[in-house]
């Protein structure tokens, strides 16, 4: 695949995917995916048009699922080659007139458009999916609405998905994603006491703005130089620790050895173990990190 490339002006004629895909879940990617299929079919360049989420102040504030360079990359996993990648305040005020004749039509050059069912544009978000089919005609873009995914009789949606992350129902949350809660952060130092104990750990700070996991303990596999480890992440501020600490992942990897500070490293969480809490004593911390980390070993068959 060729790299991603982005600008407010495509070179080529495209096959758009309309949408912020703030999540880059099940439902957004069946929007891609019938992009990057119908630009095949048109031999044109599969693309997207979406808002910066951390600047779309429409829906109200939501801590975000992804980082930006996250979701371009989830998007570019999919198959798109050109994204348009917008400021909010920049266009929130375009009518959906507007919006078709200069964004769709003359800076991305659609020969399709391609939304969900719940798609909004325009100024105050007012014009859905029959008045971008209108619009479009006049300009000869074909329209394709894809239908609502759904799974458990209910919506798959960025909201749906931040709860489950928040109430620690990791798994439910993951089906739903179509890949595995995680991040990729750069390691930093810590209190280093969990080298003293046989269960050295790597310490990620989450940025502000994403959204928390319910803080506990996780059974996760971290991406350490190409291979996969098993790994015990607990999500939270270490309340034994009895420092005040912003959020972060701390995670002790199974059958590891190695200096990764100052790396970028990937964790991916697949299962809540148990809720955050304080222990009287580093002995009986230590004894907790023992038994939680033999439980994730069988959870993954190990």
């Amino acid at each position: 695949m060729r790299n991603l490339r982005q600008g407010e002006c495509a070179e080529d004629e495209t096959s758009v995917a309309l949408g912020i895909f703030d999540g880059v879940h099940l439902g957004h990617q069946s929007v891609i995916r019938e992009a990057v299929r119908l630009a095949e079919g048109l031999k044109v360049t599969p693309a997207v048009f979406t808002f910066k989420s951390s600047t779309v102040t429409s829906k109200g504030r939501a801590d975000q699922l992804l980082s930006e360079e996250t979701k371009l990359k989830k998007i570019e996993d999919l198959g798109i080659e050109y994204v348009y990648c917008a400021e909010f305040d920049e266009l929130k005020d375009l009518t959906a007139s507007e919006f078709v004749d200069e964004i769709l039509y003359k800076r991305l050059h659609a020969k399709a458009a391609i939304c969900g069912k719940s798609f909004s544009f325009g100024k105050g978000g007012k014009a859905g999916c029959e008045e971008l089919k209108s619009l479009c005609a006049s300009c000869g873009i074909q329209v394709t609405v894809v239908p609502s995914l759904e799974l458990d009789g209910q919506s798959v949606s960025s909201t749906r998905i931040r709860g489950l992350i928040a109430d620690g129902e990791i798994s439910a949350a993951n089906r739903l994603l179509g890949y595995r809660y995680g991040y990729t952060l750069r390691v930093e130092h810590g209190f280093e006491r969990g080298r003293t104990w046989d269960f050295p750990t790597i310490n990620q700070t989450i940025p502000s703005g994403l959204v928390l996991p319910r803080f506990g303990v996780y059974c996760a596999k971290v991406l350490v130089n190409g291979r996969w480890y098993i790994g015990v992440t607990n999500i939270g501020v270490k309340p034994t620790v009895g420092e005040k600490i912003a959020p972060l992942a701390e995670t002790f990897i199974v059958d590891y050895e190695g200096d990764l500070y100052g790396k970028e490293i990937t964790i991916e969480l697949y299962e809540f173990v148990r809720p955050e809490k304080t222990f009287d004593s580093f002995d009986e911390l230590k004894a907790e990190i023992a038994r939680n980390t033999e439980f994730t070993k069988k959870y993954f068959g190990e």
